[in-house]
Order: C-alpha cells, then structure tokens, then sequence
C-alpha cells in the first residue's frame, strides 16, 4: 500500500546506511491523528514498515476581526475558520439592534447554531464558516456596533466587532404654521427627531 501523500519521505531511496527524514508536507489541520505506513523494499530481502502517525491540531475557532455594515441596512456575512465538531454563535456587547440566524455554513453545510456539523469535516481538516446576518437601517445618528461571538464548545472562542455606519440625522415637524388666540393660550406641534435641535 502506498503511502499517503501529506507524508514526505527523505531521501526515498539509497544504497548502504542512511538516515531518513519524515515530515508533512503541511501541517494537519484536523483535529483526529492522522496515519500512513512505509514500505522499505529492497532485493532478495522481506519488505519492512514503518508506522507514521501525525497529530490533529487541537479544536479551534478564528473568526473574522471586524465586519461592516452600510447605514440603510444590509445583509453581511461573518466568516472564518475552524475545525470544531459545533460552533455556536451568540450576541456580546453593544448597541445593534440584530438577531443571531439558526442556521450557519460550515464546510458547505447548512448547519443549525450550536449543533454538530454533518459529517464532521473538522476532523479531518479545517473548514470555511459562515454566518449571514440581517442589519437593520440605523436610525439613529451615532455609529451603532455588536460583538458577535464564535465558541468551538472545548472553550475557545472568537469575536467579530460588526459596525454599523451613523444614520442620518432627522427632523420633522407637524405642523407648517400655527396661530395663537388673543387670550394666548398655548397651540401644539410635535417634533419628531434622532438629534439635537434648538428653537430660536
């Protein structure tokens, strides 16, 4: 049986006493330990093997940094990398108003937060994630941000800042013109606004 192809062997062939090196070609990026055998032939002699195991790389959860999203809303994706079993995704600090979906890609699979993913790529290698998420329009005037956390469930977590661009400043009046009775009683109108107004 051949050997795997993430295992490289140095050199693959001599003559007389020599020393061979084994290393991967990459690093392991799955979480389960890896194997491959060697098999060292020569003439008129019975072949011989050489058992080689890799480890996994331990569970891990890396997430974007920093995500954007326009003032008149939009639909924006948080991303990363992992090669947990799950991931689950949750709301930190801040003033966005969002709601988390039930449901994240992992590896291509549609996969409900916080459950474990069909077929568990992460075993084997590390995998793509991805998370879309619905900003609503920013109606205020100041920058709004929210943290969204990514845990692996083995205690690692990461954590994008998603910032939303200030809204536009607004000003409404009810009424276009108002007339007081001689007596002087007072008349009202509404204002309605996300910022600081003055009346001179």
């Amino acid at each position: 049986m051949a050997k795997a192809s993430w295992a490289v062997v140095n050199p693959s062939q001599g003559s007389g006493n020599a020393t061979v090196n084994v290393s991967s070609n990459a690093p392991h990026t799955g979480r389960n330990v890896r194997t491959t055998v060697l098999t060292i032939t020569a003439a008129n002699v019975e072949a011989k093997t050489v058992n080689v195991t890799q480890q996994g790389k331990p569970a891990y959860v890396d997430a974007i940094d920093n995500a954007a999203a326009e003032k008149g809303g939009q639909n924006v994706t948080i991303s990363g990398k992992s090669n947990a079993a799950k991931l689950t995704f949750s709301l930190g600090s801040g003033s966005l108003e969002i709601t988390l979906p039930t449901k994240y890609t992992a590896g291509g699979v549609q996969t409900n937060n916080g459950s474990a993913i069909s077929g568990d790529p992460g075993a084997a290698a590390e995998y793509d994630f991805s998370i879309v998420i619905s900003v609503p329009v920013n109606t205020s005037i100041g920058e709004l941000t929210r943290q969204i956390i990514v845990s692996d469930g083995e205690g690692h977590t990461d954590t994008c800042l998603l910032t939303q661009t200030a809204g536009d400043a607004s000003l409404v009046v009810s009424k276009t013109s108002i007339e007081l009775a001689y007596t002087g009683e007072a008349v009202s109108f509404d204002i309605t606004s996300n910022t600081s107004w003055v009346i001179s």
